[in-house]
């Protein structure tokens, strides 16, 4: 089946919020995230997206259904757990565009609309006055993580085609995973690319 691709901005990422929420839960459920999330804190969440003029959506349908969403951030516009690695490692955060999350539903995997979202994010981070890099974060997981599936695959060398680097920055973000009786803190490791 046909993929269509749309985009949002600012106050039209308000219709996209459900869909969003959705995916986050069901693929962030997945390794290596294995977040236990609610609608209500994704919604929550994923409004302040839309709240923001700067903020970017890609969207992936397919027969009228989403499938994926792809979401983007100037990182002046983020909060200060992403915004603090670039400001201790002397990095002007208006000179950053922050590439949130990319999330598709497993069945849609492989047929190159990731590669899509990342030069959909990317483009319009090129078109965005002052933006120099494109950053990410992703999870830090151990080889040996006792709930890693025999068949995962991580995305590092997805990310290096698409011509992202690993750095040394890293940050923490808190949630609650698959085993857990409470939220603890996790640490992610950024990935850059230079746009100039």
């Amino acid at each position: 089946m046909a993929v269509e691709f749309l985009t949002a901005q600012g106050p039209e990422i308000l219709s996209w919020i459900p869909d969003a929420a959705r995916l986050r839960i069901s693929v962030f459920r997945e390794y290596p995230y294995l977040y236990l999330g609610t609608m209500d804190y994704e919604q929550e969440y994923l409004r302040t997206y839309a709240e923001n003029p700067g903020s970017f959506f890609v969207i992936a349908r397919s027969g009228g259904r989403v499938v994926g969403v792809s979401t983007s951030v100037p990182l002046s516009e983020e909060t200060e757990e992403v915004q603090r690695p670039f400001l201790q490692a002397g990095i002007p955060v208006s000179e950053v565009f922050y590439f949130g999350e990319s999330v598709l539903e497993p069945e849609m995997r492989g047929r190159g609309i990731g590669v899509r979202f990342m030069e959909e994010r990317e483009a319009n981070a090129r078109r965005t006055e002052g933006i120099l890099r494109a950053v990410f974060c992703a999870v830090d997981r151990p080889d040996n993580h006792p709930l890693r599936p025999p068949v995962y695959v991580p995305l590092d060398d997805f990310w290096k085609r698409r011509g992202f680097t690993k750095t040394a920055m890293q940050t923490q973000f808190t949630w609650q995973e698959t085993g857990e009786a409470h939220a603890t803190a996790k640490t992610l490791t950024f990935w850059e690319k230079h746009l100039a």
